[in-house]
């Protein structure tokens, strides 16, 4: 097969929402659509002792959220769709946002009861900003919630998008029958009450078809056909290339625990979404249908498998074709690696691949070489942008609580910075790290996977920080920057590529320093 015809064959997207808006569920139930698995594991049930597919850190299981993007590739209608599912909690949104660099398009979830959340307006901004084609699913139809079209008002003032329903509900909650698909105009109702299977459902094609009146009801029937009028006035139609834009965002209504609506999107979504896209390097536009491969690091992943000490790199592919067994140039440190066993996964499933295409996600067996951000290609010099470090809003010292165990500690301390579970700073005045997080529920995590990963035991201390600013001085050696160096010493640290960062201990002290120091630029993200 063709370059061509492989990079027409897949599509690459992120699921994002709120936290609890049925994120991981919506991705099994897909998973289970592409037969690639058999029976889905109710995320929050502790009846069901089985896990989620896309959750496999052990925290994961125990709390029932997911902390770190998961990554998994099936097949269905001939289409290879990789999906990565993301964190919702806000504590791990970086993770989330770097996540979005490697996606084509994404489907944001909105839970059917509470709405547009505060996390959802985060992340849908983001790709607004990056113009990525988004699909919304309105999740939990089977429960009480509000009303469709009043969903639809809030998804479009809230969010700021221009929507256009391709499914329509027939009830809510208990009165939840079915959903109409708008795209392929046909009827599908549900019956059956076992939740983790795929229901039995009765598919009609004609809003007039006798069998509707005895199955639904003419209230009902009534009441859909006077609600598929109010979208047809309403609501733009449906056109791709505004989608592909990032100007209109197609909706469908289901239920991801029932199975409802979830195969309606599947398919709609394998038609209209994206093949891979081009991405800009700081030197040029890269289209996928370039001979030569280029890739870059989204994403690395410390212990996948508790039992061998692993890491693995996530590798986008963005042109050309990725060949087991080949050499290529990791632009930064200017060497050229070759990988013997290059993975593709499914959760933390892996099987090793020979060829890899533009859109696909590989995972890469790394001794400590890669960071975040890191670019391969077939010699060309080159990085790819767009995958930044934020400023933390958390600070907290590092302490050994095993002097016995230092060098675990630091060692387990260096991996998981390298993955971006947080970030570390190094005090230039006296050495002491200090530990940088989006969220509070990150120092948790950390503790957690050094003790049970690398047998390492820590502390935290409490640190006043406002906020850590990258520095960026005009010139090294003018008497401003050695001023400003000699003054703020005492807040002044090396972040873990040793980039020189001001830790602000109050937004009063980062506003006089800017004004006292104005050829000294400060920066809320690491690149610039």
């Amino acid at each position: 097969m063709s370059l061509q015809q492989e990079i027409a064959k897949r599509r690459t997207f992120g699921i994002i929402s709120h936290p609890d808006a049925g994120k991981t569920t919506l991705t099994e139930k897909l998973l289970l659509f592409g037969g690639a698995i058999q029976e889905a594991g109710a995320v929050k049930s502790n009846k069901i002792k089985k896990t989620a597919t896309s959750d496999f850190m052990e925290i994961e299981k125990q709390r029932g959220i997911s902390v770190a993007t998961s990554v998994l590739a099936f097949y269905y209608k001939n289409k290879k769709i990789n999906i990565l599912d993301t964190p919702g909690h806000k504590d791990f949104a970086e993770d989330t946002y770097r996540t979005l660099t490697a996606v084509d398009s994404v489907i944001v979830v909105i839970d059917v009861a509470k709405g547009v959340e505060e996390q959802t307006e985060k992340l849908v901004q983001v790709c607004r900003m990056r113009n990525i084609p988004m699909i919304v699913f309105i999740n939990k139809l089977d429960r009480e919630g509000k009303d469709a079209f009043e969903l639809l008002d809030e998804i479009e003032q809230k969010l700021g998008l221009n929507v256009a329903p391709l499914s329509f509900p027939i009830g809510m909650g208990s009165d939840f029958t079915g959903v109409y698909n708008i795209w392929e105009q046909k009827i599908k109702l549900y019956f059956g009450e076992q939740k983790q299977q795929i229901s039995d459902s009765e598919e009609i094609n004609d809003l007039n078809d006798e069998r509707l009146i005895e199955l639904i009801g003419q209230e009902k029937v009534s009441e859909l056909i006077d609600n598929l009028e109010l979208v047809d006035g309403v609501y733009n139609p449906f056109d791709r290339d505004a989608y592909l834009q990032g100007d209109l965002q197609p909706v469908f209504f289901g239920s991801a625990l029932n199975n409802f609506g979830v195969q309606e999107l599947l398919d709609c979504f394998i038609e209209i979404a994206p093949p891979p896209q081009p991405k800009a390097s700081d030197t040029r536009l890269v289209q996928p249908d370039e001979e030569k491969m280029s890739g870059f690091v989204f994403k690395i992943h410390a212990n996948l498998d508790p039992k061998h000490r692993d890491r693995l790199a996530f590798v986008k592919i963005v042109s050309g074709t990725f060949k087991r067994n080949q050499a290529y140039l990791h632009t930064r440190l200017k060497k050229n690696f070759k990988f013997s066993s290059p993975n593709t996964f499914f959760a933390q499933k892996k099987q090793i691949v020979d060829a890899s295409y533009p859109g696909d996600i590989v995972g890469l067996h790394d001794t400590g070489n890669f960071k975040i951000g890191d670019t391969f290609t077939e010699g060309e010099m080159m990085e790819f942008k767009g995958i930044p470090s934020f400023s933390p809003e958390h600070f907290r010292y590092i302490n050994n609580a095993d002097p016995m165990k230092s060098k675990q500690l630091a060692k387990g301390i260096d991996q998981l910075m390298d993955e971006g579970v947080a970030q570390l700073f190094i005090l230039d005045m006296n050495g002491r790290k200090v530990i940088g997080t989006v969220g509070a529920l990150q120092y948790e995590v950390i503790q957690y996977r050094l003790e049970h990963e690398y047998g390492a035991k820590c502390t935290y201390e409490p640190l006043g920080v406002y906020k850590a600013f990258w520095v960026a001085p005009d010139d090294l050696q003018n008497a401003e920057y050695k001023d400003f160096k000699r003054v703020k010493q005492r807040y002044l640290a090396k972040d873990k590529y040793g980039k020189q960062v001001f830790l602000a201990d109050s937004p009063f002290s980062f506003e006089m320093t800017k004004s006292k120091y104005p050829s000294v630029k400060l920066h809320e993200k690491s690149e610039f």
